[in-house]
Formats: structure tokens, sequence, C-alpha cells
């Protein structure tokens, strides 16, 4: 498939549930776990283990509806909002949060916490502190200047986005802009923390394949600390999964802020 004929999230969008159990299930043949799950709840559980980032707000964007990497955050913020481009993950999401029948199964997921975390809590009380930390989800729309438009969202203490800005750019302009927007999320002294796919240029939900934008750990780097971030954590993780569902070579963790 020419990489013409590839959907454009923000245009397009996709199927948030094929979604879910394509990359994040817990089934035989998703051979994602190590990559799509484990790195980025690692990666967070010891940048917030730390103590530096924290806070009153989290704001979370994020294609599809994904949830699995804010159990770690619930513990430290009182407020998560959750800003979604499409009503078909808010739905998605509400289903979860109110444990309604066909809601995504995320409990394999709490392995995973049990050896971050320890075993003091059990898995249902990790379950409701983040519903309960998730108050509001907000439809965005990428193309405003302030993506909730027209409500005005308190400025957070940290912004958490997995992927978004490599599916909702089309090119190096797209993401400066698109960064822009995010910043606009933080207060002055706020912390940005992005997971996103290194020199990848599509992921494969049913039979489309969704456009990434292709760029490197050092282009990244340079986007942020031009934009005036301090870079406290940078890692890169390469990849484990071996299919062609999606062409990334490596996964990138990266925490910044700015100074007031």
């Amino acid at each position: 498939m020419d990489s013409s004929s590839y959907k454009f999230y923000p245009e397009h969008g996709f199927d948030s549930r094929e979604h879910l159990e394509t990359y994040f299930a817990n089934k035989q043949e998703m051979g994602f776990g190590d990559d799509s799950l484990k790195f980025p709840m690692e990666c967070l559980h010891r940048v917030f283990s730390e103590g530096h980032i924290k806070g009153d707000i989290l704001i979370e964007i994020s294609p599809g509806a994904l949830i699995h990497h804010l159990y770690t955050a619930s513990g430290f913020f009182r407020q998560i909002l959750v800003l979604k481009c499409s009503e078909q993950c808010i739905m998605e999401l509400n289903k979860w949060i109110n444990t309604r029948t066909g809601a995504f199964d995320w409990s394999h997921i709490m392995a995973y916490i049990k050896c971050l975390e320890g075993n003091s809590d059990p898995c249902q009380d990790k379950d409701m502190t983040l519903k309960t930390a998730i108050t509001k989800i907000v439809k965005c729309n990428i193309d405003n200047e302030n993506l909730t438009d027209p409500e005005v969202l308190q400025p957070a203490d940290c912004v958490i986005s997995v992927c978004m800005l490599d599916t909702i750019s089309k090119d190096q302009a797209d993401y400066i802009k698109n960064l822009r927007k995010f910043m606009k999320l933080l207060k002055p002294e706020g912390y940005l923390i992005l997971v996103g796919g290194l020199n990848a240029t599509y992921m494969k939900i049913g039979q489309d394949k969704i456009h990434w934008f292709k760029y490197d750990e050092i282009f990244a780097r340079k986007v942020l600390t031009d934009e005036g971030f301090i870079i406290d954590h940078c890692v890169v993780h390469k990849r484990t999964s071996v299919s062609d569902l999606t062409d990334y070579e490596a996964l990138l963790f990266i925490t910044a802020h700015r100074e007031c």
C-alpha cells in the first residue's frame, strides 16, 4: 500500500475498540505487550516515584481509548482530564469508567502494576482510584488553537500523550505546531511527558493503515529544547515485537519541563 493511501487520524479516525484489541489486549497472538504496555508503564512508574511530577491536574491526550499509562499517574494527581478526538473513544472510555457490559478488559495489566508497585493494594482499588481520578472527558479538535474550544481548561501541572503527535502530524512543521497547542494546556512550570514511535510510517487497524509521522530521537529532543523545555528523562526502547501491523523501529519516552 502506497503511503499516500494511508488514513489520517484527525480526518478519518479509526475503530478505537479494534485498536485496543490489536495492540493492548490480553491474548496470545497480541505480541506488543513489552512495547505498548510494559515499557511506558515502567518508565512512568520510575519517573513518578522520584516525586517531582505531581499536582492538582493531569491532562491526557492520546489517540484511541487508552488508560493503562494512567494507573500510576492517578496516585500523583488530584484530577485527570482526558481529551479525545472522537465520540467513539469517549463512549469506549465511559463504558470502562462505568463498568458497563462490553467494556474493554484491562485486568491483565494489574500483573505489571503489582511488579512495579508491590502487592499492598487490591487490584480493584487501583481500578477505582483511576476511575475516580478521571473527573472529565472532553471532546477536542486538533485544528483549533484551543483544543477544547469553546471550553477553556484550567492549566495542568502535567500533560501526558502517547503517540498523539505521531498520528496528528503530517510533517515537521505540523509536529511543532501541534506541540505548541499541547504546551498551551500547561502551567508555565509544567511537565510534558511524551511517548512516541521512532521512524514509523503507519500502524494497521483492521484493513486500514493509519499514517504516522516519521521522526527520530534527535528531532524530538531538538524540538523540545527549541521550545524552551529542559529534558529530564529520555529513554529509547528498541522494538521487541515481530509484526507487520506497524513499522516503528523503537519507542521513545521523554519527560521535560519549563522553568518559570
